[in-house]
């Protein structure tokens, strides 16, 4: 039987597709979900008609009408992780929709976990739309904040009243820097606080997802938990190689 699987993690932003033989990544693609999220998915899976597939993430539901077989992305991140950036203990997932904390076993299970799913605060998004009020790209967003002095604070992690505080400070003609810095600030001490609940003191730490790819959130995440934090080639494909890694297994 081929060892050759797919992987796709249907995201709230971009749907990301990896196709994997064994443990060893032959391809991958990463693509904008549109408002048609089960016809993106679908058509990059028509180029593998023939593999075992497995889904997860935000969307995975989509492709259970057609028995695809799927597996959450708590599961999915800790069995990429391993597999890309074994014995770190703690994984930092910041997605466009959610931020998970996510603290392995010395095997690279699942021990516990901590989800922020109910609001904005910390995810993708609200670095998005922060960026975007700020007129800077998200490329851009992270090089500015490193640029910032750190004079300024953002006292709430609710996006509507955080957008609020942004406007306030613009409208004082603060530098645009300053204020880039103290939203990556503010969306540090969110993840951080799950960190601390339910990390073990001194965890290594790997980040995953697309906020993996922000300079600022990274040196940041370093500065405040006082530990090297690891990042996988491609982080932003790390769930669905865990999938595809997931599937193979079922598969053996």
């Amino acid at each position: 039987m081929s060892s050759e699987c797919v992987g796709i993690d249907i995201g709230s932003r971009t749907i990301k597709l990896v196709h994997v033989s064994g443990e060893h990544i032959i391809g991958w693609k990463v693509v904008d979900a549109t408002s048609r999220p089960s016809e993106v998915a679908a058509a990059l899976l028509a180029g593998f008609p023939d593999l075992p597939c497995m889904a997860t993430g935000y969307g995975r539901q989509l492709l259970e009408i057609d028995d695809t077989p799927s597996v959450t992305e708590i599961k999915a991140c800790a069995r990429g992780v391993a597999s890309r950036c074994g014995g770190n203990r703690t994984v930092i997932d910041i997605g466009g929709q959610d931020v998970k904390v996510i603290v392995l076993d010395d095997h690279g299970k699942v021990s516990r976990f901590e989800m922020n799913d109910r609001c904005a605060a910390g995810t993708g998004k609200f670095v998005e739309i922060m960026a975007q009020r700020l007129d800077y790209t998200l490329e851009e967003f992270g090089d500015a904040a490193l640029a910032g002095d750190g004079s300024l604070t953002i006292s709430s992690l609710c996006t509507v009243f955080a957008e609020s505080e942004v406007i306030g400070l613009l409208n004082r003609s603060e530098r645009r820097e300053d204020i880039a810095r103290a939203i990556h600030e503010s969306v540090i001490k969110k993840i951080c606080g799950m960190y601390k609940r339910i990390a073990p003191s001194g965890s290594t730490v790997c980040v995953v997802g697309g906020g993996a790819r922000n300079p600022a959130l990274l040196q940041m995440l370093e500065e405040e938990l006082k530990t090297p934090v690891a990042i996988p080639q491609q982080p932003q494909i790390v769930a669905a190689l865990g999938a595809a890694l997931l599937c193979g297994e079922l598969h053996r």
